[in-house]
């Protein structure tokens, strides 16, 4: 398509603006914002091992530190670092944001004085995917905006960790960034799902995927076989039934993908459907699941439902879910609305005697 006929991110947010004419822009400044740092964080990406930076105005990468422990209880690593850097230092100064949180820190950030704070609140995971970094496999930034509470944007106080506290159907905004063949910016602003594709020799988001929307059906799955020990007994039925193929229950054959990039398994969906899967187990009984709710399920669920897909814990709506703390965990099922639909019907029926596995069970396909 001609260059006249793409859209930039820019020209895209006043577009959508023009649909609430009392809005006063400030929510366009704070994603445009969101995107200088997503880009500076692709920058930083693509020089690998050739050094981990921001630059230091001579196109040369600064070294950073890492390896320190994380809240997570997760080695960082330096892109760890410059990432959540890149999108605090971005954000902080424009007088939009209230607050931030993020998965590489205890607690809220406070926007510093003198810097006036805004009426929004962000929420992200600067670096997502990070340990693939070594093996050259695509990464991400995931984002999402939150309206801060009427008294904090009244008072101007700092941001407490009950601001954050909201379900994922309050979110405004959701997206992500993904740093691959090419670094893309898929965002949804509420009116649907749209990905823009970053001009190297502009500088520029350009919008390339109008009006994404996940396929209803498909023949792909996406898990962590790895655990299937783990597994309760309505996803090993499912995939159980999704591996015997043509001659199974479903009548079809399933192919299956795990990349281990939450980013990079969400952008194949969203471009060509499929379902991930990361549920609850009992590998660690202390935790309902791998994946944070704030800064990785609740973003990425708003993307899929907006693009007409489904997002789920297998046993309710993941956007319906009340987080309770700032790194909550959850299980997350996503992806094409039948099968997400399938496998919250399993949870729902009542439970029965445990299932007899076919493939994964004591006499299994998989056993030596």
């Amino acid at each position: 398509m001609p260059f006249s006929h793409r859209s930039t991110l820019t020209q895209y947010l006043i577009e959508q603006r023009r649909r609430f004419p009392s809005a006063g822009g400030d929510f366009n400044a704070l994603i445009l914002d969101v995107a200088l740092a997503c880009k500076a964080i692709a920058r930083s990406v693509a020089f690998g091992e050739l050094g981990h930076g921001i630059g230091n105005g001579n196109g040369a990468p600064q070294a950073a530190a890492g390896g320190e422990i994380n809240v997570q209880g997760e080695i960082q690593k330096p892109l760890d670092v410059i990432s959540n850097r890149l999108f605090t230092r971005m954000n902080e100064t424009g007088g939009y944001c209230a607050g931030m949180a993020s998965e590489e820190m205890q607690g809220p950030y406070q926007i510093p004085a003198p810097h006036p704070r805004g009426k929004y609140l962000l929420v992200f995971d600067p670096l997502d995917g990070s340990s693939n970094i070594d093996v050259n496999v695509s990464v991400g930034s995931i984002f999402s905006v939150l309206r801060a509470p009427q008294d904090a944007i009244d008072s101007g106080r700092d941001a407490t960790v009950d601001d954050f506290l909201q379900p994922g159907s309050a979110q405004v905004a959701a997206g992500y960034a993904l740093y691959g063949p090419t670094t893309m910016l898929v965002l949804s602003v509420g009116s649907g799902v749209v990905g823009f594709t970053l001009d190297p020799n502009l500088g520029e988001f350009m919008l390339t995927h109008p009006g994404i929307r996940v396929p209803q059906d498909t023949q792909e799955f996406a898990i962590n076989a790895s655990n299937s020990r783990f597994w309760e007994a309505p996803v090993k039925r499912y995939v159980d039934e999704c591996l015997a193929g043509k001659t199974g229950p479903r009548a079809k054959d399933f192919n299956m993908r795990w990349i281990a990039s939450m980013v990079a398994e969400a952008h194949r969906i969203l471009m060509r459907g499929g379902v991930f899967m990361y549920p609850r187990d009992t590998k660690d009984l202390a935790k309902p699941g791998r994946l944070r709710l704030l800064y990785e399920a609740n973003p990425v669920g708003f993307l899929i439902e907006q693009a007409g897909g489904r997002a789920s814990t297998g046993r309710e709506p993941v956007l319906d879910v009340k987080p309770t703390s700032l790194h909550q965990r959850v299980s997350l099922v996503f992806g094409s609305k039948i099968e997400v639909e399938r496998i919250e019907k399993y949870h729902a029926e009542p439970k029965q005697v445990e299932y007899a596995s076919p493939l994964f069970a004591a006499r299994s396909l998989f056993r030596d």
